[in-house]
């Protein structure tokens, strides 16, 4: 059975989430050991982060946080880390935690939702809106894109 936790909700997660999304994204474990570490106290709406479990293991991920190295300051919150598992694609799973994410962000007071990305084509067969490109702060232009996170 597959589900989406808040890891917030379920800190035994911790060691091993820090370690999932390190592993996937290939950033440092620290950075991602102060956000989600964040997550589990914090009074503000973010950072949130989340991992999708069949049984026991992890099969996917995304966090919700309040910039994703963006120039745009103004936007917020930010979906990142958005990942299935390649084994586990072509399933729906990866528009499941898109789902869940506008869920949670409007759960958090947020009437939109965020990301950037390379990939063209994916989030638009969920209902985001491309919205341009926009300078991050490493990687030059990126694709930014916004879903409303109200629930209609």
């Amino acid at each position: 059975m597959v589900k989406i936790i808040a890891i917030r909700e379920h800190p035994e997660y911790l060691d091993e989430a820090v370690d999932y999304f390190s592993s996937k994204w290939g950033i440092e474990r620290q950075i991602y050991e102060a956000s989600i570490t964040d997550s589990l106290q914090t009074e503000l709406p973010t950072p949130r982060w989340y991992l999708m479990l069949e049984d026991s293991e992890i099969i996917g991920s995304y966090g919700l946080i309040e910039n994703d190295f963006m120039i745009r300051k103004d936007l917020t919150p930010w979906l990142c880390a958005l990942y299935v598992e390649k084994s586990k694609r072509q399933q729906g799973l990866g528009g499941k935690l898109l789902e869940h994410a506008r869920i949670e962000a409007s759960k958090l007071g947020f009437s939109d939702v965020y990301l950037c990305t390379d990939h063209e084509h994916y989030y638009e067969q969920y209902n985001w809106q491309f919205l341009g490109l926009s300078e991050s702060e490493f990687d030059g232009l990126t694709r930014i894109y916004q879903i409303s996170s109200l629930i209609k």
